[in-house]
């Protein structure tokens, strides 16, 4: 069981997710926030696809890891930030669904390094298919926020 050091961690955490253009651009949502523990979900659109279909694998690396690097930061300070630092993911079989959750969960909680893992279901017709599994390390920044704002250059 972990513990939050920040009460409101789950308003934060829901806060930066929605700062995050990159899962506003593939349609993804995060409806589960607790403590060591995220989900992020992603309806299946041919935006995402790639050429059989499937939901592509890069995109499927970019829900779990945010799913499991926001597990990380459910447990970190009010003033603090979090950043990935390395991640293997293996693709176990098609992200083929109508649906596909990223669950990221925290193994051990550090100072400054958090080790996660983050698993990645299709559902299709009601069946749940564990397509990817991914291991990763996240870094805490202490005493350095996110941005608030997001700047457009073209």
């Amino acid at each position: 069981m972990h513990h939050p050091s920040d009460p409101d961690f789950a308003t934060r955490v829901r806060d930066s997710f929605h700062r995050q253009q990159a899962m506003a651009l593939i349609g993804a949502t995060m409806p589960v926030v607790e403590a060591g523990y995220t989900e992020i979900h992603l309806p299946h659109k041919p935006e995402v696809t790639q050429q059989h279909g499937f939901i592509h694998g890069g995109v499927v690396g970019m829900i779990a890891d945010s799913a499991a690097g926001y597990a990380a930061n459910t447990l970190t300070p009010a003033d603090a930030s979090v950043l990935t630092v390395e991640y293997k993911m293996n693709l176990l079989a098609p992200a083929d669904g109508e649906l596909l959750i990223a669950q990221g969960t925290v193994l051990k909680y550090g100072r400054t390094l958090t080790v996660t893992r983050a698993e990645v279901f299709a559902v299709k017709d009601g069946k749940k298919t564990l397509c990817a599994v991914m291991q990763q390390t996240i870094m805490t920044m202490h005493g350095k926020k996110e941005k608030h704002e997001t700047s457009h250059k073209e």
